[in-house]
């Protein structure tokens, strides 16, 4: 038992330099963000961390830390990010509503993935790619990673796609409402279609009122759900392709779902609901930051222009299949 004792302290120990680095690079990052709210603290954690290791600061002592936060908190804020998701909001959309969400997740994830290996995009890339562009951007970057074998780069990468196409979506779709004969609502509708991110989603929507933000969130949430069985289906893949044992649906989306029921019950308040959210924006914080510090940027060039491309083109796939979905329905 001592020995065992002993074992967990010198494990901590190693831990603990990496993680004050990351605690750190997250408060500067939520620092930034409040000085320049239009860039996302997720973003600037990433970017943060990128140069960390690029200007050799990220040195040995610290990595057991960072990569602890990449690889464990990862997953802790996908578990926490089920807390957003209520099983009544989701049935609110009605069948239609629910069939449009199904086919532009749908077309966006496997359609991402035709492009990818079209362009020759590294089959890692072009799923976690699709994956971003399909459901939420970066946090189901984050949960994918669990279920694929794929470099730091490429989740970096990624993350960068689905943040700049998100970062134009809140440019120029409210730009586009009026020209495209789109009420509030549905603009709202297309908005929770076909923004990555969810904070995205509110800068989108909210441009149109009260009435545009209530339906893209509900939207939006609806598309998280689907990362789930998303995940679920790569883990099975992945299992039937190579030799490495995977469980079906990785603990931490079982964690996922859970987090989901207990936020279905009602059992939170709006308090805990708050203070829950700002956990999981936390987490994600510190876990891209650890990312960001695994990222080599001579590494990252040469994934050259082509993955580019493949974003550029699935932001448009993802954008014309949602308001096709949403004119459709009325």
């Amino acid at each position: 038992m001592a020995r065992g004792g002993a074992a967990a302290r010198d494990a901590l120990s190693a831990l603990l330099p990496g993680l004050a680095l990351v605690a750190a690079g997250a408060s500067v990052a939520f620092g930034l963000h409040e000085m320049v709210p239009e860039v996302a603290a997720l973003v600037i954690a990433v970017v943060l961390g990128m140069v960390v290791a690029n200007v050799g600061l990220h040195r040995a002592v610290l990595r057991p830390g960072t990569g602890f936060a990449a690889k464990r908190l990862l997953r802790v804020g996908v578990v926490l990010l089920g807390f957003q998701l209520a099983a009544g909001d989701i049935a609110r959309l009605g069948g239609p509503g629910l069939g449009v969400v199904a086919l532009v997740v749908t077309v966006t994830f496997f359609g991402t993935q035709w492009l990818g290996r079209r362009l020759g995009v590294s089959p890692a890339l072009s799923l976690l790619t699709a994956t971003g562009f399909a459901i939420c951007g970066a946090s189901a970057i984050a949960a994918m990673r669990g279920a694929v074998d794929a470099e730091e780069e490429e989740v970096a990468f990624a993350i960068a796609l689905v943040t700049l196409c998100g970062t134009l979506s809140i440019a120029l779709l409210p730009v586009l409402q009026g020209p495209l004969g789109l009420s509030d609502e549905e603009f709202g509708s297309w908005s929770g279609a076909a923004v990555h991110d969810v904070a995205q989603v509110v800068a989108t929507a909210s441009t149109a009122g009260a009435a545009a933000l209530a339906a893209a969130v509900v939207v939006k949430l609806t598309r998280v759900v689907l990362l789930a069985p998303l995940v679920a289906g790569v883990s099975f893949r992945q299992r039937r392709r190579t030799a490495v044992p995977r469980p079906i649906l990785p603990l931490f989306v079982l964690g996922f779902l859970a987090t989901m029921g207990v936020r279905s019950s009602g059992v939170l308040g709006g308090g805990a609901l708050g203070a829950l959210e700002d956990a999981k924006t936390v987490v994600f914080a510190a876990a891209l930051f650890g990312l960001g510090t695994g990222v080599q940027l001579t590494r990252l060039r040469r994934l050259g222009g082509r993955p580019l491309l493949l974003g550029l083109v699935s932001w448009l796939l993802v954008a014309s299949v949602a308001y096709g979905g949403v004119r459709l329905v009325g």
